[in-house]
């Protein structure tokens, strides 16, 4: 992923420190690429992430043209990738729904040793 090692090694923008790379989606005619990123700021730091991401797109494209021999140079759009905390919140509903089982089945065993 040439736009997290850019990110990463060449931003010295303090902003986009705790950026991660998630995804990069390119539209059909390779005119327009959605980069997915996360951060562990809340509210207003994410805010200002996302202005020194905006800030900094000249500069990651100029640096992917020198590194990609494309004919076309994407315009890239920064956009939040919420993919993490649903997949957080689905792990903590399947953890809830397998203690459950486990507690019924613990239930299930001891009334059946009681009759």
């Amino acid at each position: 992923m040439e736009v997290a090692d850019i990110l990463m090694r060449k931003i010295k923008d303090p902003r986009v420190r705790t950026v991660t790379v998630t995804d990069v989606e390119l539209t059909k005619d390779l005119r327009i690429a959605r980069v997915y990123v996360t951060t562990m700021e809340q509210d207003d730091g994410e805010r200002h992430v996302f202005d020194g991401l905006t800030k900094a797109s000249g500069f990651v494209r100029a640096e992917l043209g020198r590194r990609l021999a494309l004919r076309y140079l994407p315009e890239l759009m920064f956009v939040k990738d919420v993919s993490g905390p649903r997949a957080d919140r689905v792990l903590e509903l399947l953890d809830g729904l397998h203690r459950d089982q486990a507690q019924r089945g613990t239930a299930d065993e001891s009334s059946r040793r009681d009759t």
